[in-house]
C-alpha cells in the first residue's frame, strides 16, 4: 500500500516487470507531461502518470480517509472512469473515451489498490465487486497472483489483491484454485526458511535458478499479504518479541507465521540504521547504499501490523527527520505512504516531524469534499453497509463480521505496495 504499498522505477523496468523480474527500488521520478499532454481534472499529482495515474490516486484516498479526509467527488469520478468494463484497471488510460481492448495492459496492483480506496469512499459497491470479480477470473493456479494477467506470482501483487478481497468481505480461504491453492499458499512458497541467510525474509519471486533472495519490499507486502490485512492498517499498539520460527517436523508454516517470521526479518533489517537502502540502479557509477524511503515506510506500517510497534519507533523517527525533500519530490504517493506509517503507529500525520503530510497530501488534488480532524484514538476505517454489498447470488461476500473474523483492524490497502508496485511516486 502500492504500491505499494517505496515506488519501483517503473518507467525503466516496465519491459521487466511485465516479464516477471524482481522490482527496482525507487531511483528518480518520471518525466513531467510536456505542455501539450495536459492533465486531466481530478487527478492527484503532476508529473506523467503514465505509469501510477490509478496507484497514486488510490494511495492518496486511502491516507485521506484515516485522516478524516473526504475526497473530492471531481477526484473519486477520475478513478472510477479509469475502469474497464470488465472491472480491471491499467496503471492509467489517457482517453477513457476509447474502451479497454487487447493492447490495453491489465494491472491486477492497480485494480487491487483502487478496489481498496473506492471501499474506503463508499458507495460504489458494483464498480468495487467488478474489479474483485475481474481479480478472481486472473488467478494463477498457484493462488497468487502477477502484475499483469497470467504473469507468473509475485509477493507483492498477490499480497495487494489478498489486501483488496479481503477488505471487499472476501473469505480468502474459500477463494481456491482448481487445484485447492489459496491466495495464501504462493506466499508461503516464497518465505526465506528460518536457519537459511535472510531467514524470514520473503523473496519477491524466484531467481532464475529457483533460489528465494531476500527482498525487503516483498517482505513488507507479504507480512501484510499473509495477515489478510490492506494497505491502510489500524494503531496496533501490541509489543511482542520477534523471532523466526521454523515449522514444526510434520507440518508446514501458517499464513501468521510466516507473517512474523517476515516481520522479524524487517526488525532486523531496520534495526541498525532506523531505515531500509536501495538496490544500486545497473549501470550506475556511485554502489553507495542511499536510503529507501518508501520501503521504510512500508516496513513500518507491517511491523506495527504485525504488532510489533516498537520495533518501528526507530524507523518513525528517521522518517519524521528525512523524509521531507523525499515526499516533497515525490509526490501523492510519497505524503500518502508517511501517513499510512504514521497512523498505524498511532502518530500524528498533521505534525509529523513539523510537516502536516494530510494538508501537503490534499494540496496535490482537488479540494477535499470535507476535512475533519480525527481523535487520536478514533478508528476512521470505513464500515461497510448494505450500499456495498452484491445481491444474493452474486460471488461477491460482504458484511463487517468477516472483517473482524479475519483480524482486520483497519484505519483506513496495498499499499503500503506495488508490485514494484511501487511504481513512480509522481507529483
Amino acid at each position: 500500500m502500492t504500491v505499494r504499498r517505496s515506488a519501483a522505477t517503473l518507467a525503466a523496468t516496465t519491459a521487466a516487470v511485465l516479464c516477471a523480474a524482481a522490482p527496482v527500488a525507487m531511483a528518480a521520478p518520471s518525466p513531467s507531461p510536456t505542455p501539450s499532454a495536459a492533465l486531466p481534472a481530478g487527478l492527484y499529482g503532476t508529473n506523467d502518470p503514465t505509469y501510477d495515474g490509478v496507484w497514486r490516486q488510490s494511495l492518496a484516498f486511502l491516507a485521506q480517509r484515516v485522516e478524516g479526509v473526504t475526497p473530492a467527488t471531481q477526484a473519486v469520478d477520475w478513478l472510477i472512469g479509469q475502469q474497464c468494463a470488465d472491472g480491471a484497471y491499467a496503471a492509467y488510460r489517457p482517453d477513457v473515451s476509447k474502451p479497454c481492448d487487447d493492447k490495453t495492459v491489465l494491472d491486477t496492483n492497480a485494480t487491487a489498490a483502487a478496489v481498496q480506496a473506492l471501499v474506503e469512499v463508499g458507495g460504489h459497491g458494483e464498480t468495487v465487486n467488478d474489479s474483485v470479480r475481474w481479480l478472481k477470473s486472473v488467478q494463477n493456479e498457484d493462488g497468487g497472483w502477477g502484475y499483469s494477467a497470467g504473469a507468473p506470482s509475485d509477493a507483492n501483487s498477490t499480497s495487494l489483491v489478498i489486501g483488496a478481497l479481503a477488505r471487499q468481505g472476501q473469505r480468502l480461504g474459500d477463494i481456491t484454485t482448481p487445484g485447492g491453492k489459496t491466495p495464501y499458499d504462493p506466499l508461503l512458497a516464497l518465505a526465506i526458511p528460518c536457519g537459511d541467510k535472510d531467514g524470514g525474509a520473503f523473496a519477491y519471486q524466484p531467481d532464475k535458478a529457483g533460489k528465494l533472495v531476500a527482498n525487503a519490499d516483498a517482505t513488507a507486502a507479504a507480512v501484510l499479504g499473509a495477515m489478510g490485512k490492506a494497505l491502510a492498517t489500524g494503531n496496533n499498539a501490541a509489543a511482542k518479541d520477534t523471532s523466526c520460527r521454523a515449522a514444526s517436523a510434520g507440518s508446514s508454516l501458517s499464513p501468521e507465521q510466516a507473517a512474523q517470521n517476515g516481520a522479524h526479518f524487517l526488525a532486523g533489517a531496520l534495526a541498525a540504521k532506523g531505515h531500509l537502502d536501495l538496490a544500486p540502479m545497473p549501470g550506475a557509477e556511485d554502489s553507495a547504499p542511499q536510503p529507501d524511503f518508501g520501503n521504510t515506510a512500508d516496513a513500518v506500517v507491517a511491523l506495527s501490523a504485525a504488532g510489533h510497534q516498537d520495533k518501528a519507533a526507530k524507523a518513525v523517527a528517521w522518517l519524521k527527520k528525512n523524509s521531507g525533500p523525499w515526499a516533497e519530490q515525490g509526490g501523492p504517493a510519497a505524503y500518502a505512504q508517511l501517513v499510512l506509517a504514521a497512523h498505524a503507529t498511532g502518530d500524528d500525520a498533521r505534525d509529523f516531524g513539523g510537516t502536516d503530510l494530510v494538508d501537503k497530501l490534499n494540496a496535490t488534488g482537488p479540494k477535499p469534499a470535507s476535512v475533519t480532524t480525527p481523535a487520536p484514538s478514533a478508528d476512521t476505517g470505513y464500515v461497510a453497509t448494505e450500499k456495498d454489498q452484491v445481491h444474493s447470488g452474486d460471488d461477491v461476500i460482504g458484511g463487517v463480521w468477516w472483517f473482524v473474523g479475519i483480524g482486520l483492524v483497519v484505519g483506513a490497502g496495498v499499499g503500503f505496495l506495488i508490485s514494484g508496485r511501487r511504481k513512480n511516486q509522481q507529483r
